[in-house]
């Protein structure tokens, strides 16, 4: 997945210390990402995304698949949504500590990433030939 923030980097004429200094993402985390021992949290994804202005798929896949739906966004924003309320009721514990608000947001944007791919995922190995679009 580096290789691809590499290759933005390059396309753009751009250091990582740069990158880092302006999307909040410590060096430290890209370093960890470059040398293997971890990957950037979901919202320092979507942070390095933004920034090249590619999606979090890409930077991760280096794949851009279809577009989600008005519909799509609208069942996913409901799963969230009912999610959310869930997650932001009193005594939510994670290793017997109450769950921090960051961390529920983390949570949720997890789930968000997470239920974006899987729905491009279906989309790409289950729609028909006849109903896909060109690329």
């Amino acid at each position: 997945m580096y290789e691809i923030f590499e290759q933005l980097l390059q396309k753009h004429g751009l250091s990582a210390y740069k990158v880092a200094k302006e999307t909040g993402v410590t060096q430290s985390t890209l370093s960890d990402w470059k040398r293997g021992r971890s990957t950037p949290k979901t919202e320092n994804m979507k942070k390095l995304a933004d920034f090249f202005g590619v999606s979090v798929e890409y930077l991760m896949t280096g794949k851009n698949s279809e577009p989600l739906t008005k519909r799509d966004e609208k069942e996913i924003g409901a799963i969230l949504s009912n999610t959310e309320a869930l997650l932001r009721q009193e005594g939510l514990m994670f290793d017997g500590v109450p769950a921090t608000p960051e961390a529920v947001e983390s949570i949720i944007s997890a789930m968000q990433v997470g239920m974006e791919m899987g729905k491009k995922r279906n989309k790409e190995l289950y729609t028909p030939k006849k109903y896909k679009k060109d690329k």
